[in-house]
Order: structure tokens, then sequence, then C-alpha cells
């Protein structure tokens, strides 16, 4: 299978530069695999979709100001460097992508914030990221949030206005370097309103990477090596999954990364059980899905591994006649754009 399959013509004005005021007025597509049929729905509608005894799946992780502007300490120059947070390694060791790499060898020493926060580049990793030692005094995470940017997505060129529009109202472990942004679409009012259904939330954690956009640069899929993101999760989120499995309920995972983490880790009959690991699972049209039945997630860049991925749900034929659809209907793609559930 060529990536090429996976190309769809996206005008620009489409991609959302900024999230829509209300986060769960944003428009739905309701995909039936069974009928073939799409239905047009705003956002709050996905409780209607929703039973009883069903498990809704959440990733909890919280996205940390990751990205950071600093010089080079003893070099007098007027363009900041730029250091994107990737993946904590051990301690105050990070793997980081860096701007511009040909000034950031290793040794090399960078101050952020007037001193605030001081790195050294330890090691050029093989895809050209740096292993960094952070050097500060108090709190990491705080000295984050003074001096640090949300990590927005390439293809978003407005400034956000407010930080915690780029973060899931259930938002809770520091982690992530890019929001799982099916689940920007939640209001706590609608969560409540799912639970006073009958509807069970479970939580897993994935720590969502900038792997996530990067491109698939070979031409047949089977090829493509993904990127690792580290997961957990906890025993009665585990428990909620298989009491809903054993019920003949319906799994539904909100977003591309709280699928990866269950198809991760779920045994051949779907049961999950607590885990922490490292997943670089790939899925691509020909898989068998084991745990998760439907799937709540935003529209995704052609060519990407993640429409891959929803292709492998819903079929490549489908999935690309909705995305044609979608572009017809003016739909809000990408990080702040609207949603789709497949059923």
């Amino acid at each position: 299978m060529k990536v090429s399959d996976f190309y769809y013509d996206l005008p620009k004005e489409l991609i959302a530069q900024h999230p829509i005021e209300k986060r769960d007025e944003s428009r739905l597509m309701v995909l039936k695999r069974d009928t073939k049929q799409i239905e047009h729905k705003t956002f709050k509608n996905v409780i209607d979709y929703l039973e009883a005894g069903d498990c809704l799946v959440i990733n909890n992780t919280k996205v940390i100001p990751a990205r950071l502007y600093g010089s080079i300490i003893g070099k007098e120059t007027t363009k900041p460097v730029e250091f994107l947070l990737l993946k904590q390694l051990e301690n105050d060791n990070w793997e980081v992508m860096v701007r511009p790499g040909k000034k950031l060898k290793t040794g090399t020493k960078v101050e952020f914030g007037e001193g605030l926060l001081k790195a050294e580049i330890l090691d050029v990793l093989e895809n050209g990221d740096r292993k960094v030692h952070f050097e500060y005094q108090g709190i990491f995470n705080e000295i984050l949030d003074k001096i640090g940017l949300m990590p927005l997505p390439p293809y978003i060129t407005e400034k956000l206005k407010e930080k915690d529009r780029y973060q899931t109202v259930y938002a809770k472990y520091d982690g992530s370097a890019a929001a799982p942004t099916a689940g920007l679409h939640f209001t706590t009012e609608l969560l409540d309103k799912i639970k006073q259904k009958g509807v069970q939330i479970a939580n897993v954690t994935l720590h969502v990477g900038i792997g996530t956009f990067r491109p698939v640069k070979v031409e047949n899929i089977e090829e493509h090596k993904m990127h690792t993101e580290h997961f957990y999760i906890k025993k009665e989120d585990a428990e909620k999954i298989n009491k809903a499995k054993k019920e003949g309920h319906k799994i539904v995972a909100v977003g591309t990364t709280s699928c990866r983490v269950l198809e991760t880790i779920a045994k051949e009959d779907g049961t999950v059980e607590e885990t922490e690991g490292d997943t670089s699972i790939f899925i691509y049209p020909g898989y068998k899905f084991k745990c998760i039945d439907r799937l709540i997630t935003n529209f995704h860049l052609p060519e990407s591994t993640l429409i891959m991925l929803v292709s492998s749900l819903a079929g490549k034929d489908f999935i690309m006649q909705a995305y044609k659809k979608a572009v017809e209907e003016k739909y809000r793609f990408f990080s702040f754009g609207d949603a789709m559930l497949i059923l």
C-alpha cells in the first residue's frame, strides 16, 4: 500500500487556526460503517451514540509549555535558539528538537529566561534530535510555565490567546509535546451528562510526542518506522474496560492516542491490564482491532499515519469519501478543527 493512496486535496483556508468558542459546538461527522452512511451533527450530539454500560476511554495527558527560546552561553548572537522538549529520558535529561542544528553541537551550553534554566547538549541522536541535560533552581514544571510556550503544530500560524484551549478539560499528568486533540471537544458538563447516562469513563495516559506530525517518507507504508510514546493505564481503568467488554458493551476510544494504547496492550480477547511502557504500534489497513469498537477523532493530515489508522477502522475508501465530503461541506481540519465519530 502506497503513501499516495492516503492523499486528499485540502484548501488551506479549512485548516483551523484557532479553537471554536464553545468546545462542544464544533461539528461532528458520524460515519456508520455497516451502512456506509454519513451524518452531520454537532459534537454535543455524541452522547446520543453512547449507551449505558459503554466505556469511553480518554487520554488524560497534559501538554507542557515545551517550546523554549534562549541563547548560546558565551556567544554574541541576535538570533535565538529554539528547543522543543519531546521526551523526558531520565532525571533532568530530555530528548529535544533544536533549531538551528548546526550551532548546537555536543558540549554547547544554552540559557533560557535570563538564566532561570540552563542546558547542555550531551549527544546528537540518530534522528538529529539532541539529548540535553537541564540545570535549574526550584521545580522544573513551574519554570516551564514561566518561560515556555505551548508547542502548537506547524500548520497553526496564529497565536493562541488562551493556553488552556490547547488542553483537554481533563488533562492531569504533565508530559505531552502535543495535545490529544479529539478530547478538546469535551466540556465538563458534557462529560457529566455522559456519566449520568450510565457510560463508564476510563483513563489512559499517553504522552504525545511531536513524531505524530512527522511525515511518512517511504512510498511503501509497511516500511515506515513509527516513533515511540510512553503510556500507562491504572488497574481501576483496566477493570472498567474489561467489565464493558465482558458485558457486551462498546469500547469508545477518544482519539488515536487512546486507541494506540488499548491496541498495544490488548490480549487476543480484547481485555487489558494495568501496565506501563512505550508503544510504537503502527495501525494501517489490514490491522485487526482487538479492543476498541468505536473511535472519536479529528480530521488528519493527508498521507499521515493517523489517516492510515482511521482508514484501518472504517475502510480506506469510506474514509477518503468522508474526507472529500468534509472538504465539500467546509469542515474545519486538524488540531483545532471538527470531529468525526466512527461507529
